[in-house]
């Protein structure tokens, strides 16, 4: 298979089919590269067991994936590569709100009460951690094409569990039902969180979310675990035997009357039973039937029999992420652990690969590699990449001191959980490249994308797409007229050559689209070779949007007055963000107003030493419609280093240095 290529999505057929304005189906997805950013493999730690990785694709190293980028674009990377087919179990926590119709004018931060939430703290589309800026219409054409994309990364026994609530659950359902069909449908958890959610609808406080479950076939896997008992629950069994044993009487009267076979009579009493007759005979042999006062024979269940509680479709025991808890990491809508483990325990088995493409806080990875499972988890927001790779981090370590390689048991139950699956992760990032790298590595980048056949032989061309001859111009700036005469210069060095040439780069001048049609007229009316075409990453149809990563800008202006130094922040651009935005867009262009829509958070270093950044002043708005003030006076000896680090809301931090 071509390096680069399209996808091939599988329609949804299912029924109901839900619509809306836009609706479009996934027929296929542009698989981009992916660009490795770190590796953590910790040079004391074990070999894993070779047996584990038969089904891991050679295209990534054996341990846990982290990608940044779009989890769209990350999604069909992964099925281009390898996982189709292969994921156990994939948990996501999307955002649940679509507080704001899409225009023209967008606010990240702000009071603009049209673009803002109130509930859930980041963008749909692009998993900002404080705002919501899409309509409800963009909001369902986007989860629909993601579910589209984890169905065929699902295994057949593998299920989706998706977190969410009274917002969009029910739209939500019924794409899933589109999307994976209604017979699929496995069950609805509802998390009871112990306290409220802060929000009132009509004088009841929300306390609850949802958790939709489907299946991508007919058996998945699925084993419940048993829960301890409760001291409520143990309080039933009063009545004892005479050797002391505690049993509680249960019915053994069928609640549904249509079952002819289990129609009989018993000791005088006309029932439908529970069981057959064959079977009450014996329970009677065995001294398990106690009879009421009218002569209805009830169930002997002894307590000591009992492995444990069974498991609801309700769950109130499992307590939010509260500002105490060990494993928080001040991210919004952190989910415990305890959930996690719950939902793995349930339907998955040891070293299953699990996936969570809005990964948040990293819980799902965290969870996952504590149980001996698998993972791969994904973000746009650096931040969240950043946060839980720190934490995976911190988990290794902990497992590699550990002696016996093994973590605390599941909630209320003895049982040991597995060894690790793994001592190792990766990160990637997946159409978002840092570029500011050697060359070659861009080219490589480019030829995988594209599904250039690279030609090491030749001195300029790179290689060839189809039977054209591929040349690709440095990222560092866009097609010229001047790239254009190289390559005629070099046809004229090759009298020979016979074959069209196609120019790849990123960004393209005006004046080269007529150097081309010249070019390509006087070559056709005077029956000679060597077509030329040039061919934009940005924009080009074919290949879709490729994102080169640029940093952001800043201007910034101190000026000292004595002993104190005044900041002014004038300016501040993240490119990202606008590229995005303007993605998301369609023919709508984004306009942002005031930059500081755009920042997370200003700190200040008053004596920076180009090493440690050590805090003076922090601007960190506490709400998520407040604006950074953008203007500082801080203390400062003459002639210091002042460091102001500006954090946009993609998580990307952008570092000024100024001897004031």
């Amino acid at each position: 298979m071509a390096e680069n290529k399209k996808v091939e999505i599988k329609p949804a057929k299912g029924r109901p089919m839900l619509s809306w304005v836009g609706k479009k189906p996934l027929r296929d997805v542009i698989a981009y590269p992916a660009q490795l950013v770190e590796t953590f493999a910790p040079e004391h730690a074990p070999k894993t067991d070779k047996n584990l990785w038969k089904d891991w694709t050679e295209k990534f190293p054996k341990g846990g994936l982290l990608f940044h980028g779009d989890n769209k674009d990350v999604l069909a990377h992964l099925l281009a590569n390898g996982f189709r087919g292969k994921v156990k179990l994939i948990y996501i926590d999307p955002p649940f709100d679509s507080g704001a119709d899409y225009v023209r004018k967008v606010n990240l931060r702000g009071k603009d009460k049209s673009s803002m939430l109130d509930t859930e703290s980041y963008s749909l589309g692009e998993q900002i951690q404080y705002t919501d800026i899409w309509a409800n219409d963009n909001y369902l054409q986007f989860m629909y094409e993601r579910l589209n994309l984890i169905k065929e990364l699902l295994d057949e026994d593998g299920t989706l569990w998706l977190h969410c609530d009274y917002h969009q659950s029910h739209y939500l359902k019924c794409l899933c039902d589109e999307v994976f069909n209604r017979n699929n449908f496995v069950t609805e958890i509802v998390w009871k969180r112990s306290m409220p959610r802060g929000n009132v609808q009509h004088g009841l406080s929300v306390s609850n979310d949802s958790i939709l479950v489907y299946s991508k076939g007919n058996e998945p896997i699925w084993h419940p675990p048993l829960l301890a008992y409760t001291e409520e629950y143990k309080a039933r069994f009063a009545t004892k035997e005479k050797d002391g044993r505690p049993y509680v009487l249960d019915s053994l009267i069928s609640p549904n009357p249509d079952r002819p076979n289990l129609d009989y009579v018993w000791n005088g009493v006309r029932k439908v039973w529970r069981v057959t007759k064959d079977k009450m005979a014996e329970y009677e042999k065995q001294g398990r039937l106690e009879y009421t006062s009218n002569g209805v024979a009830r169930f002997k269940r002894y307590m000591d029999e009992l492995k444990g509680r069974p498991l609801t479709t309700i769950w109130d025991d499992i307590f939010p992420v509260n500002s105490q808890a060990e494993e928080r990491e001040d991210f919004p809508t952190q989910k415990p652990e305890a959930l996690l483990e719950r939902i793995l325990a349930t339907a998955t088995n040891e070293t299953d690969i699990v996936l969570d493409c809005f990964l948040g806080s990293g819980t799902t990875a965290a969870t996952a590699q504590k149980l001996g499972r698998r993972w791969i988890g994904a973000d746009i927001n650096k931040g969240a990449i950043q946060t839980t790779a720190k934490r995976l981090q911190g988990i290794i370590e902990e497992q590699l001191n550990s002696t016996k390689n093994k973590s605390k048991p599941l909630p209320g139950m003895e049982e040991e959980t597995p060894p690790p699956a793994q001592f190792s992760f990766a990160v990637h990032r997946v159409n978002d490249y840092d570029l500011q790298i050697q060359h070659n590595e861009a080219l490589n980048l480019a030829v995988e994308h594209l599904g250039i056949t690279r030609t090491k032989t030749d001195s300029y061309f790179d290689g060839t797409l189809g039977k054209k001859l591929v040349k690709i111009v440095p990222f560092n700036h866009p097609i010229t007229p001047l790239d254009m005469e190289e390559v005629k210069r070099e046809l004229g060095n090759r009298p020979q050559e016979e074959r069209d040439v196609v120019v790849v780069g990123y960004g393209k001048e005006l004046a080269v689209q007529t150097w081309l049609e010249d070019w390509n007229r006087n070559r056709k009316r005077t029956g000679l070779p060597n077509q030329i075409e040039a061919k934009d990453l940005r924009v080009d149809a074919k290949s879709g949007g490729f994102f080169v990563h640029k940093p952001a800008e800043a201007n910034i202006k101190f000026k000292r007055a004595g002993d104190k130094v005044n900041i002014e922040i004038e300016t501040f651009l993240s490119p990202t963000i606008i590229e995005r935005l303007k993605s998301q867009a369609g023919l709508l262009s984004p306009q942002i107003d005031d930059w500081r829509a755009m920042v997370d958070s200003v700190m200040i270093d008053s004596a920076y030493d180009g090493k440690v950044f050590n805090i003076t002043l922090a601007d960190v708005p506490e709400k998520k419609n407040d604006l950074v003030e953008g203007k500082y006076v801080i203390e400062a000896k003459k002639n210091a280093t002042i460091a102001v680090k500006i954090t946009d809301m993609l998580g990307e931090e952008i570092l000024v240095v100024k001897e004031v």
